[in-house]
Order: structure tokens, then sequence, then C-alpha cells
């Protein structure tokens, strides 16, 4: 028994949709953005922080928790929520990407893998990928998959498309909290074929929603939409399609124009924390000289709290001295900036004009 998330859509303009999922906890709206917080915070912010900024889930690997404190540790508290002191939605990826970045050993019935924390082996399978996220309680777990490295020979991605879909037929039978959602994962490599044989089996299944996964692993973006593109036709309306690992503005943006609804990525904090800024006007690279006596704001359209309060020039400051405030000042403002941007999205696809905003942002960022 699962929790389908039920998504209903508020307007539609082209395949672009604005709406809500509808979970067992409670709601989010689309398109959404939602912050990694990998060992069950996003670097240097809390609970609080996610509050303030306005997010609706926040993500929390799989891999890293079962390692470190141990999935039983967090069913403790009451699952990741609690654990962390965080009100919203939370999902757990099924830490099978980090798994394959180790190259394990990998067999038809799960993967074996050394832990990055001791060395120690670990064994996963869909059915403990399961248990685990069970154990963890996000309100939305994510399937055990095989995501295989791009470039890879039409043989490889075969493979990881057999073992995904015999792996997520194994996944749902497993799975028992009836409060919490389990989404299915399209693999298919950049093989449009593969791409659109992969979705419409997963789609089969009946999945409490769906997980687009290996993009945005090192091909172009004009490699992945074709992809993209092969997938969001076969998957159902009412259900949420989530395109995994992607945060740049252009590859939003065009996720969106082909019908995906939620996003995640470590990219805003990851690029907050050395010293780079999304705007308006696309990248800003605040270490740089050019700043030092700046007395504008990192921009001037954005309705965060580090906008309203600090000069470009006072965080420059930050970062040249090696104060970490810099990196969580910057960390704040990239997630508030893309969230904003989600925001922005769904009002244009609510007012009809989606296509004009897509072509501003791609100006920009394309």
């Amino acid at each position: 028994m699962t929790h389908p998330v039920h998504f209903e859509a508020v307007a539609t303009d082209g395949a672009a949709r604005a709406g809500v999922g509808r979970t067992a906890k409670g709601t989010y709206r689309t398109p959404c953005f939602m912050p990694v917080g990998t060992r069950g915070a996003i670097k240097y912010l809390s609970a609080d922080d996610y509050a303030r900024l306005g997010a609706e889930i926040v993500l929390g690997n799989t891999y890293h928790l079962m390692l470190r404190p141990g999935a039983e540790t967090v069913a403790h508290f009451g699952g990741l929520g609690k654990f962390s002191g965080w009100n919203g939605l939370t999902l757990t990826d099924s830490g099978g990407f980090q798994v394959f970045s180790l190259e394990p050993k990998v067999d038809d019935d799960g993967v074996t893998f050394k832990s990055t924390y001791d060395g120690s082996m670990h064994r996963f399978t869909p059915e403990i990928a399961v248990r685990t996220q069970e154990l963890l309680g996000a309100d939305i777990q994510m399937v055990l998959d095989v995501c295989p490295p791009l470039p890879s020979t039409d043989a490889v991605v075969r493979l990881a498309v057999e073992r995904t879909s015999a792996w997520a037929k194994r996944a749902i039978d497993a799975h028992e909290r009836d409060d919490q959602s389990l989404f299915g994962i399209v693999q298919g490599g950049l093989s449009l074929e593969m791409r659109a044989e992969s979705a419409a089996y997963t789609a089969s299944l009946g999945f409490d929603g769906y997980g687009i996964g290996g993009l945005s692993v090192g091909e172009t973006r004009s490699q992945m939409l074709p992809a993209l593109a092969a997938v969001t036709p076969h998957l159902p309306a009412d259900r949420p399609r989530y395109l995994m690992g992607v945060g740049d503005p252009a590859s939003l943006v065009e996720a969106v124009n082909l019908g995906v609804d939620q996003f995640d990525c470590v990219m805003q904090t990851r690029l907050g924390r050395h010293g780079t800024a999304l705007t308006s006007q696309g990248k800003l690279h605040l270490k740089n000289a050019a700043f030092a006596l700046d007395e504008g704001p990192i921009d001037a359209s954005c309705p965060c709290a580090v906008c309203a309060r600090h000069t470009r020039g006072y965080l420059r400051h930050l970062f040249q001295v090696g104060e970490p405030t810099a990196s969580r000042l910057l960390s704040l403002h990239n997630i508030a900036w893309t969230l904003d941007l989600m925001s922005q999205m769904r009002s244009a696809i609510v007012a009809g004009r989606f296509v004009s905003f897509r072509r501003d942002i791609l100006a920009v960022w394309g």
C-alpha cells in the first residue's frame, strides 16, 4: 500500500503545468524546486531557514543517512522531518546515484558497495532501499534504480533499464507504509526508444509519482531535452513528474516547458559556498575585485532577505577573509532566487504567457 500523490493542474500553457501535488501529509505547489539536505541539513542552513525561504519539500539522502546516523536512529526520532525539526514535506532519494558513483558490484538482485565513511561493505536491494526509507519516514521515497554513466554503450543502458524495471516491481511489492508515497524512476540514457519504453513500463506499474533519472550526468542540454521529451508523454497526467538532479535556470524552464513538475539540485548551495550568485542577469562571481566597492544588492529584483540587507561589497569582503557567513548568506540567496523563479514560472503558466517567460530566461541563461 502506498499513498498516491494526486496531481491537479491549476493551469496549463502548452505542456507546461502549474498545479498542486497532494501527499498524505500535505500539499505542494508546482513547478516546485526542492533544496537538498544531504545528511539531514542543507549545508549552513536550519529548518527555520527552510521555512523562511518558503521551501515546501526538502530532500534527504538515503545513502548518507543510512550510514550516519543510521535509519533506525532517524526512526527513533519520528522520521526525517521531526529529526531535523522541519515541518514541511520531505523526500528521500534511494541512494542509488551515490552508490553508482562508487563503482559498486551490481547484479540482478542488487548492489554491494563500500561506505564512504569507514570502508565497511554494505548490500542494497530494492527491498532494502524501501525498508530503509520507510524507517527514514519521508513523505516521498524513491525506488532503487540503476543509473548508467554517460556516455555508455547501448548494451550498458539496456541492462540498466531492464534492472531498473525489475527492481521497480520489487519495490512496489515491498512497500508497506500507506502514509508514504513511492515514486518510480525512468532510465534509458540518451536513447529515445529506451526512454519511451522505460517510461511506459514504469507508468504501467501505477506508482504514486515518477522520477526521471540518469540525466544531468554530463550530457549537454541539447542532448538532455530530446531524452526528456521522449518520457513525459508516457507518464500519467494525474501524477507528478520529477526530473532528478537538475537545477540550472535554463534546464528548469525547458523541463517545465516539456511538462515536468518538480526538481532538486545541489547547485544552488554549491555555487553559493564558492562565491557565485544566481541573478536575473546571470551568474555573479562575488569574489571578483570589481565588487569590492559595490554598494548594490546581489540582485535588485530579488525579494530575499540577503538582497534586502547586504551589499555586494560586504559579501565579497566575507569571502575574502574566509568568513563562513558568506557561504551561508549566498546559499540563502541562491535558494530563495530559485524558489522565486519557480513562482514566476507558475504565474506565467497561469497567465498564459509562459512562452515569452521562457524566451526571457533563455536569453540570459541559455
